[in-house]
């Protein structure tokens, strides 16, 4: 009598998944963030960078061998101050997002753990500072206190609190009302040890991805400053300083003003958008 052998054979392993490769859109932002970023670090660096030296013999020089995105009116190379420009935008990111992270988080974090007249006089407090006109108390403080990234930054970062503060208060008052959190409370966890082991964790991930939306802010904020004239004094390059110098140019030469355009838009283009693909896994993990 034959038998018939199953060609089915029991698997002696789980399965391994499948890493999914990211989207096409998330590879080019990251790709286009790390050639901002590196080039902001290292090319100044270089022997032969100098965003302030002007070469004469070519005011405003179509982009070309030698000046790749052309020179402005007095012959300085636009793609050396541009990426000068970004180091002044990210100094100025950095130092907002640490403003508002560490201010907001702690206030979100008290707010939504103690709740009651905590919640009511943070709520207030973070109310009266979203009513107050960003841009023009900046530009009132830089006025008084001189132009600078210390300065700008902090200040930017201030005005960020407010939405660091709802964003993480949210998440607590969340994650209070979870099963973890009501069984370390009911076997006596200390309200500090919980606050450390199980709740910072998880608003520290919700923080975090909201700082892409920060660091935008940040960035456009500073740029509007520059290009109002209340940013880095001229001939120090930002962004939206260089966009500013090239304003009376744009019929003849308007590379000067478009080149740091582009390179601010894509570059907030590409925060946006990495920041949106972050969120959306987060609000996935908080609704289960």
């Amino acid at each position: 009598m034959t038998t018939v052998e199953s060609t089915l054979a029991p698997p002696t392993a789980p399965a391994r998944k499948r890493r999914r490769r990211p989207p096409a859109g998330v590879l080019a932002a990251a790709a286009w963030l790390a050639v901002v970023a590196l080039a902001a670090l290292l090319l100044p660096l270089l022997p032969g960078f100098d965003p302030l030296h002007g070469d004469f013999a070519a005011p405003s020089a179509a982009p070309g061998p030698g000046h790749w995105l052309g020179t402005d009116a007095s012959g300085r190379d636009v793609l050396q101050r541009a990426i000068a420009g970004a180091r002044a935008s990210f100094a100025v990111a950095g130092l907002t997002v640490a403003v508002g992270l560490l201010g907001g988080g702690a206030l979100g974090v008290a707010a939504g753990w103690f709740r009651g007249p905590v919640d009511k006089a943070i709520g207030f407090a973070t109310d009266l500072l979203m009513s107050v006109p960003t841009l023009i108390l900046v530009m009132i403080a830089v006025s008084l206190r001189g132009p600078s990234l210390p300065v700008i930054g902090t200040l930017i970062g201030l005005f960020t609190v407010p939405a660091f503060t709802r964003v993480v208060r949210a998440v607590v008052l969340s994650l209070s009302e979870r099963g973890f959190v009501q069984a370390a409370r009911m076997i006596g966890t200390s309200p500090a040890r919980i606050l450390r082991r199980e709740v910072v964790p998880h608003v520290a991930s919700a923080a975090l991805t909201f700082a892409f939306t920060a660091t935008t802010v940040a960035i456009v904020a500073e740029g509007s400053l520059s290009f109002l004239g209340f940013g880095l004094r001229p001939p120090e390059p930002s962004w939206g300083g260089i966009i500013a110098e090239g304003r009376t140019t744009l019929g003849s030469a308007p590379w000067i003003s478009l080149a740091p355009a582009a390179v601010l838009c894509l570059t907030v283009l590409a925060l946006n958008y990495l920041g949106e693909r972050l969120r959306s896994p987060a609000q996935k993990g908080q609704s289960r």
